[in-house]
């Protein structure tokens, strides 16, 4: 059992995230086909596209092999053990807000590569002539969660994050 304030609070959010990202993985994959339909203009900046992504963020680092990607999923798996441990001693509500979303995202993609073999991407914003990257919720929650820790780590100054309630 976690022991921190707020450790329990991280864990509702991991698994939320968590359970919404393998769902919209699992209806957009195998549900709507998305690799079959090809890609959906959901309003002019925003469409549904499959893309596989092997590597790690924004596609680097590249994993076709096996042990590649077995490798991606141990350093996922071992990096989120390190993520829990600041959960358990957390006295942060937002520490384990971030740190929930982090956990959501980091331990939903590594199951992506061992039930495909990559992590599936939908979601392409884009305008301007621009094209951000494709990314998933997990891939959205991990970003949330980091910019919550930046935040925090700004408002507190020299003193550590867990100081900000």
């Amino acid at each position: 059992m976690l022991g921190g304030k707020f450790s329990r609070l991280g864990l509702r959010i991991f698994a939320f995230v968590f359970v919404i990202d393998r769902i919209n993985k699992y209806w957009l994959v195998e549900v709507v086909d998305l690799s079959s339909t090809g890609p959906i203009e959901i309003t002019n900046f925003f469409d549904l596209i499959m893309v596989w992504n092997r590597g790690i963020s924004y596609g680097l680092f590249q994993q076709d092999g096996i042990l590649g990607r077995y490798l991606l999923v141990f350093v996922s798996i071992l990096l989120s053990s390190v993520l829990l441990v600041w959960l358990e001693r957390t006295t942060s509500k937002w520490t384990a807000v971030s740190l929930g979303c982090i956990l959501g995202g980091a331990l939903s993609n590594p199951v992506d590569r061992l039930v495909w073999g990559a992590v599936a991407d939908f979601y392409r914003l884009h305008g301007f002539g621009l094209s951000w990257y494709v990314f998933n919720i997990a891939d959205a929650a991990i970003v949330v969660g980091a910019v919550i820790l930046l935040y925090l780590s700004f408002v507190s100054g020299h003193k550590s994050v867990e100081n900000h309630r």
